[in-house]
């Protein structure tokens, strides 16, 4: 089956959507009169489109109730349509797997823009995390609409890259002037030092890192505090140390380990605490059941826990 690329935009009511997608559908370079375009609209916010300006002319709009968001009807559409690609202004109240589990085979994600209104974002985050989170996690861009002079890009860069590093995050101010986000993320550790060493609460930031950049960590020594988990199913001189993570909220805390290959003579039991010094390397392996890092462990010892069990980005 041929993929349908899938173009998401999201964000809260008067964020900005609705106007985007309406330049986009303006705007000739997005015009391609071979591609017939399904636009699925989730809610009705307070701006409406108007098509008589669109220079795409071969399009289909659709407004989906939300009762209605389900694969049943996207098939229908699918089916009713038979689009080249798919543009979605999806309602920021519904989480992301809803969409998704809706998604028809063949529905690939292309490209994800999340926008939020910069004068409302601070009170969603406080009140609404888990929303807020859950439209910055899949994000290859992230748009502050209404941006004043007065606020802080740092604070709202923090609350970004909390959830992701990956999107680019870009400031449109009042005055219609748009600002790209140049701040550096350093990291809370020195990753060139003989021995990388990752204080209790920096574990989040250390563990995220090295899934998304693992080739720059590859050949390091590192050394952690973790909690062991071991059964009965793992070979001798294998375990799995990590932390429980917080990325957003209560709801989901995960426990995030890596396997760790040892030598160690200690009765290593699950949930024991441990420092662990161990080279990093890289591989497959039956736990992640694909490949990852590897720890190739030359110390453990036993230890206390750190005083928040619970590691977090903040």
């Amino acid at each position: 089956m041929k993929e349908i690329p899938v173009f998401l935009f999201l964000g809260f009511l008067d964020a900005g959507k609705t106007k985007f997608i309406q330049e986009t559908f303006e705007d000739p370079r997005f015009d391609d009169a071979r591609e017939r375009t399904l636009l699925l609209v989730t809610e009705e916010g307070e701006e409406e489109y108007d098509p008589s300006r669109f220079v795409v002319k071969n399009y289909q709009l659709e407004v989906i109730p939300q009762e209605e968001l389900n694969l049943a009807t996207l098939t229908m559409l699918q089916k009713k349509y038979r689009p080249q690609r798919v543009v979605v202004e999806y309602n920021g109240m519904l989480t992301l797997d809803k969409f998704f589990e809706a998604m028809p085979d063949g529905w690939m994600i292309a490209q994800v823009m999340t926008f939020f209104d910069s004068a409302t974002f601070m009170s969603y985050n406080q009140n609404m995390r888990q929303l807020v989170y859950d439209k910055l996690q899949y994000a290859d861009m992230v748009v502050f609409n209404r941006f004043a002079p007065s606020y802080s890009q740092e604070e709202y860069h923090k609350v970004v890259r909390s959830a992701s590093r990956r999107p680019q995050i870009v400031y449109e101010y009042t005055d219609g002037q748009a600002v790209y986000d140049e701040i550096v993320d350093p990291l809370p550790y020195d990753v060139n030092a003989k021995v990388i060493e990752i204080e209790d609460r920096d574990y989040a930031f250390f563990y995220r890192d090295l899934v998304e950049e693992t080739d720059k960590y590859i050949g390091k020594t590192v050394r952690f505090k973790g909690m062991v988990a071991v059964d009965k199913r793992m070979p001798q001189g294998t375990i799995v140390v990590g932390r429980h993570i917080m990325t957003c909220c209560a709801a989901d805390i995960a426990y995030s380990g890596l396997v760790c290959l040892h030598a160690s003579v200690l009765p290593l039991r699950l949930r024991d605490w441990v420092t662990v010094t161990a080279r990093i390397d890289f591989g497959y392996h039956d736990i992640y059941s694909q490949e990852g890092p590897i720890l190739k462990a030359s110390a453990i010892e036993y230890a206390q826990p750190p005083e928040e069990e619970v590691a977090t980005f903040y």
